[in-house]
């Protein structure tokens, strides 16, 4: 596992990615021993080899594994979106697995306690963006931990942002549009590890929550991950961390078509490639075409045409684009994404409405404020809008920078 090079490769190929579990392997799970151990984890949990870190744990010598806990979509990643798993005992290694998916911090420090351990492992895989719920698991668990009557030590194996940790864009979340999209003002697009994130959950907005206290943190640390570094250029395999992240070409463009889930176009859920294409039975060859010829930086469309086999417009054929990301320092999915959504509504104006659930709107969720979706609506550009969020990144490039673990 030392080898941070494929076999037989060359000097110009660069080195593989080593994620957090890996060192903490190398170091004989140092940080485990003596504790009862509890780990946070789903289908996306594996060593570059693709051994699972809960088997690798359960058979890891001096390692007492008491329990695993699972998010949204399940520990070994069986559930679809909004759905997770009931306590069961895992058929492989016959621990107990306990759902934490839409459950509270209080109710999630009561569950550790129920599975007696004093030490948890977290250890997903991100995308990068803010309503990718993961994150905010994260967060409810860290809280949890601090509200712990008995002590428990935080352990977070990072693994790489796979659009990588330079772009920063998007509004700040507004705590009146907070949900479980987005419990706290970061931007859409954060730029972070999961490892900086969680330095800056427990230290910014985690004693708010727990009555002032910080749950006991470390972070183990990636080697040979850069900044400027996207998924393909780690070496790792990519495990679909959820049902509709099937590729880390579906990260790339999530975090300006995961918006369409605001509105009554299909983001293409119910397809081969959630988030890739987007579309509507009334859409046709002229939104390709004039996304085409925009020329937006880093991206190409295709004309496409599918049809849906669940979710919005089931069994339906659809009309609209398949986005190919061709260079992803230079593309900037939120950007896209607004572009998207303001020529969608010039070219079908009566067709084209926003996802309006109980008097709310879904995509002031996603976005954290409700002006965007107003400003969209004036068919203000994007360049306006984002003058709208300009002092949020100012502030949040400070707050920042104080966690940054990995500074090229």
């Amino acid at each position: 596992m030392g080898n941070s090079h494929p076999p037989g490769a060359g000097n110009d190929v660069p080195p593989r990615v080593r994620p957090g579990i890996e060192m903490m392997e190398e170091n004989a799970w140092d940080q485990l021993r003596g504790h009862k151990v509890g780990v946070l984890t789903n289908a996306s949990g594996v060593f570059p080899d693709l051994r699972h870190l809960v088997d690798v744990l359960h058979e890891a010598p001096g390692v007492n594994l008491r329990a695993v806990f699972g998010p949204e979509h399940g520990f070994r990643g069986a559930a679809q979106a909004g759905a997770s798993q009931s306590k069961y005992t895992d058929a492989r290694t016959g621990l107990p697995v306990y759902d934490l998916y839409q459950k509270n911090s209080r109710r999630i420090s009561e569950t550790f306690a129920e599975a007696g351990v004093d030490c948890l492992l977290f250890d997903m895989q991100d995308v990068g963006v803010r309503f990718y719920t993961y994150i905010w698991t994260l967060y409810d668990c860290l809280v949890a931990a601090a509200l712990a009557s008995e002590p428990i030590k935080f352990i977070v194996a990072d693994r790489p942002n796979p659009i990588g940790g330079v772009l920063v864009d998007g509004p700040l979340m507004e705590k009146e549009f907070a949900s479980f999209v987005g419990r706290k003002a970061i931007p859409l697009l954060h730029g972070c590890t999961m490892g900086e994130l969680a330095q800056l959950f427990n230290e910014e907005f985690v004693p708010g929550d727990a009555g002032g206290r910080q749950a006991n943190l470390e972070v183990v640390k990636m080697d040979q991950w850069s900044r400027a570094t996207c998924f393909s250029e780690t070496g790792l395999p990519w495990v679909p961390p959820s049902p509709g992240m099937p590729t880390p070409a579906t990260a790339l463009v999530y975090g300006g078509t995961g918006l369409f889930e605001g509105t009554n176009l299909s983001e293409g859920r119910g397809t081969t490639l959630p988030f890739e294409q987007i579309g509507a039975p009334w859409v046709d060859f002229r939104f390709s075409r004039e996304a085409r010829a925009a020329g937006w930086p880093g991206v190409l469309f295709r004309e496409a045409y599918f049809t849906p086999t669940s979710s919005k417009h089931a069994g339906k054929m659809c009309g609209g684009v398949q986005l190919y990301v061709q260079q992803p320092q230079e593309y900037n999915s939120l950007r896209v994404g607004l572009n998207l959504l303001l020529l969608l509504k010039q070219l079908y104006p009566t067709h084209f409405a926003w996802r309006c659930d109980g008097g709310s709107y879904w995509l002031d969720k996603l976005v954290g404020n409700s002006h965007v979706r107003q400003m969209l609506d004036r068919g203000e550009s994007v360049d306006q809008i984002a003058a709208s969020w300009h002092d949020d990144l100012t502030w949040f490039a400070i707050l920042r920078q104080k966690h940054t673990l990995y500074q090229k």
